[in-house]
């Protein structure tokens, strides 16, 4: 069988995607590659097999992808700073006569678009593409998870959504709909050197989506608009840094705000106003919405205390 190594195993993202590949039954057809192995050692007991890799020593990821067939990157976290790394896993795949490619990029990464993590996805894109390996790319949306499940409770507990996305629509896309686009293209023949829009079914801007979680959680959450000049000092209150930390998570929000605020600017200029039905396309399920996602944690956000 296919040997599918997946880079990032695990993170959220990793182990959502390793459950079910093992729900297919191909736990031992898997590479789960991390730098802290013994989160995974229960996936040992599963059949996986468990590699030690860490990008910053590359002799590492070289040996964890040998015998793979399949590789699976999944996209650092440090923002803005992730190409070296994800060179590494390419020169690596290269090295191990890999036969595929998969890569969880981002949104319309032209080089016009702010967002600083379109960076890192545009040079990492253009690396997969100059190894000759075929490839397959996950262009996500925002994560609905992200804005829901993580900014929602300081949404509700404060009251306010402070934004400078001045209206500015996306289709914000559950990250368990992303997995199973990967689920399928890993699965599948025939996506080789293909780019999918991997987004929800709605466009919509953040005042929407207030709008929904105020409804659903019965907690009034008022959307107030400012500059990115007034983003950076907000999220400078709550200490979140500014440049990429690797696994910091302040107030629920695990990026930097040079991301958060370069991302937000996309948005209010337009570079993500897209919307594809490449969820459907892939895996044969509609993409879920960001006001379902909202319903199924409604406890949760009626929960949260002001």
């Amino acid at each position: 069988m296919t040997k599918i190594a997946i880079l990032g195993a695990s993170g959220q993202y990793g182990r959502s995607l390793t459950d079910k590949l093992i729900r297919q039954g191909r736990a031992s057809d898997l590479i789960l590659i991390t730098r802290t192995p013994a989160k995974l050692e229960e996936r040992a007991r599963q059949g996986c097999i468990i590699r030690y890799g860490d990008f910053d020593k590359p002799e590492s990821i070289h040996a964890a992808l040998g015998g793979a067939d399949r590789v699976m990157l999944i996209s650092g976290t440090r923002v803005g700073a992730r190409v070296v790394q994800h060179k590494v896993a390419v020169d690596a795949a290269v090295a191990a006569k890999a036969q595929q490619i998969v890569y969880t990029s981002f949104l319309n990464p032209v080089l016009e678009n702010p967002a600083i993590v379109t960076l890192d996805h545009r040079e990492t894109e253009n690396l997969i593409r100059a190894s000759g390996i075929p490839w397959t790319f996950l262009r996500d949306a925002h994560y609905a998870d992200a804005m829901i499940l993580n900014a929602g409770p300081g949404f509700i507990a404060s009251g306010v959504w402070l934004t400078s996305t001045a209206g500015g629509r996306e289709a914000m896309v559950w990250r368990e709909d992303c997995v199973n686009c990967a689920l399928a293209v890993l699965t599948q023949d025939g996506h080789e050197n293909q780019a999918y829009d991997i987004t929800g079914p709605n466009l919509e801007s953040f005042e929407e989506v207030a709008a929904m979680m105020s409804e659903v959680s019965g907690h009034p959450v008022r959307l107030v608009e400012t500059t990115d000049a007034g983003m950076y000092a907000h999220f400078d209150t709550l200490g979140i840094p500014r440049h990429p930390v690797d696994d910091q998570t302040v107030a629920g929000i695990p990026w930097n705000s040079d991301d958060m605020v370069s991302f937000e600017r996309s948005i209010r200029e337009g570079y993500l106003n897209v919307r594809s039905d490449d969820v459907l396309k892939l895996t044969g399920q509609r993409a879920r919405s960001v006001r379902e996602l909202i319903e199924a944690n409604a406890a949760f956000l009626r929960g949260v205390k002001g």
